[in-house]
């Protein structure tokens, strides 16, 4: 097992690679956001799109420059103007968006992506459904191993995440999981991808900043 100390981004880019999962590296949100519309979506044929919640894709601005694009559609999944009905509506038409983006719970040095969510609507695009899904990730997602990477989860993302949306679970109070069974628990369905079916269906773009949680 690798010591946190030894987590390469170029790394873990070649074993995700290996994977199946296409990699670019990127130093910053910006360039993260330079390499999206450079040179993912050029080789990509979009004419929808949708995102999943993630505080460190919004910090590379893709989905608000996609917005402006007259040539995608962009399915909106969030927005304090959108009823609950239309949000539900709209998260299920995500499933068929050609392109679906979202950022990354955790990332294994093994190569394989990490995701928890409470209903499914960010993680059910990822793992079906969308021709293309690019997920963005921060090198705090890093960790050595599978179970780290689970961990991280459970114990970083998960309870920082409950605090964000002012939920009342135990996590939120105390910080660590306590694999509860509050009615407002948001780790209910894992997606772990160990490859990408088929190869570059899944593309990663790993930034060499603390992003998100």
């Amino acid at each position: 097992m690798e010591s946190e100390t030894t987590l390469s981004l170029d790394t873990c880019a070649e074993r995700l690679n290996g994977n199946g999962f296409e990699t670019l590296i990127a130093e910053t949100p910006e360039q993260a956001r330079l390499l999206f519309f450079e040179q993912i979506l050029p080789g990509i044929e979009v004419k929808t799109a949708a995102w999943g919640d993630s505080q460190t894709m919004h910090a590379t601005g893709v989905p608000e420059a996609l917005l402006t694009r007259p040539d995608i559609e962009m399915i909106r999944t969030f927005g304090d103007d959108l009823e609950r009905v239309a949000k539900i509506h709209n998260r299920r038409q995500a499933l068929h968006a050609d392109l679906f983006l979202a950022g990354c719970n955790a990332v294994s040095m093994s190569g394989q992506l990490v995701n928890l969510d409470m209903i499914g609507n960010r993680v059910g695009p990822i793992a079906y459904g969308p021709h293309h899904v690019v997920l963005f990730a921060g090198r705090n997602k890093l960790t050595p191993d599978l179970p780290s990477a689970m961990a991280r989860v459970r114990n970083v993302a998960a309870p920082l995440n409950s605090k964000r949306h002012g939920l009342a679970t135990p996590c939120a109070t105390s910080g660590r999981c306590h694999d509860c069974s509050s009615p407002q628990r948001i780790c209910n369905t894992w997606v772990i991808l160990e490859k990408s079916f088929p190869p570059g269906r899944v593309k990663v773009v790993l930034i060499d900043t603390e992003l998100g949680l």
